[in-house]
């Protein structure tokens, strides 16, 4: 079942306790400590494009993917009434409908990064390989990677076997996680009623399911190597800390090395 639909109308409404403003500054803070303080960044998996936004506040010329029509188009409208408080017409942050596994740019960007654990949603360790070397190929010499994943210590002792529900008036949710230890892949069942627009109480019911892949840094390191990438550090998140054994979302840092290294 294709995820990200029905729950795309309603996306930012039950993220709105997710701080986006303390995110970004911890971003940019990153991307700064790299010397990329301007230019052109990648985000991939922008989904509604809220991060693309703050980024792109920030001074940078950003390019959001994403695999969702859905999350796109609205990332799209929000991004033009952005423009048209500031008394512009037109955005200036370009979106791509693509699958992060076999996205295409024009040339290449000074940044990658990706949060909300959209590196999550990758399932098998090749199709990852196959992002890395994405990036790879479209950071300039030296750019820089930055990413953050949700842990497996997050799937087995926050996420796993438990049921989360929200009830507004606007819209609830019901979201039953399984977790397989084995595969290290988290289920999510998710069960959405979103009220209709001019109907009074009516409610129009989704169901979506969603998959997300818990990874030991080890493997991180050895498929960023794979892919020519230099692993730099990783943090536990929104912070300068290492990553602890209780981290429930890391930060991974990666450099281009290849071209630089031939300059």
């Amino acid at each position: 079942m294709e995820a990200y639909t029905g729950f795309a109308e309603v996306y930012d409404l039950f993220m709105d306790n997710v701080p986006y403003q303390e995110w970004s500054k911890y971003l940019v803070s990153l991307l700064q400590e790299y010397q990329v303080s301007e230019g052109l960044v990648l985000e991939l998996g922008c989904g509604t494009g809220k991060m693309t936004r703050l980024l792109a506040q920030a001074g940078y010329d950003m390019i959001g993917v994403d695999n969702s029509q859905e999350m796109l188009q609205i990332a799209k409208l929000r991004a033009l009434d952005d423009r048209k408080d500031m008394g512009q017409e037109n955005s200036d942050i370009l979106y791509l409908l693509q699958d992060m596994r076999e996205f295409e740019l024009y040339g290449t960007v000074k940044a990658v990064v990706s949060v909300c654990d959209s590196i999550n949603y990758i399932l098998e360790e090749e199709d990852l390989l196959k992002v890395f070397q994405l990036v790879n190929n479209y950071l300039d010499p030296g750019g820089v990677f930055i990413f953050d994943m949700n842990t497996l210590y997050k799937y087995r002792e926050i996420l796993g076997e438990r049921t989360f529900c929200e009830n507004r008036k606007q819209a609830s949710f019901i979201w039953e996680n399984y977790y397989d230890h084995r595969d290290q892949i988290n289920q999510y069942d998710l069960t959405l009623f979103v009220r209709e627009p001019d109907s009074g109480e009516l409610y129009c019911k989704y169901e979506e399911i969603h998959f997300q892949r818990g990874y030991e840094l080890r493997q991180v390191q050895e498929l960023l190597g794979q892919a020519g990438l230099e692993f730099v550090t990783a943090y536990d998140a929104f912070s300068r800390e290492p990553v602890r054994e209780d981290s429930e979302r890391i930060y991974v840092i990666a450099r281009e090395k290849r071209k630089r290294d031939m300059i």
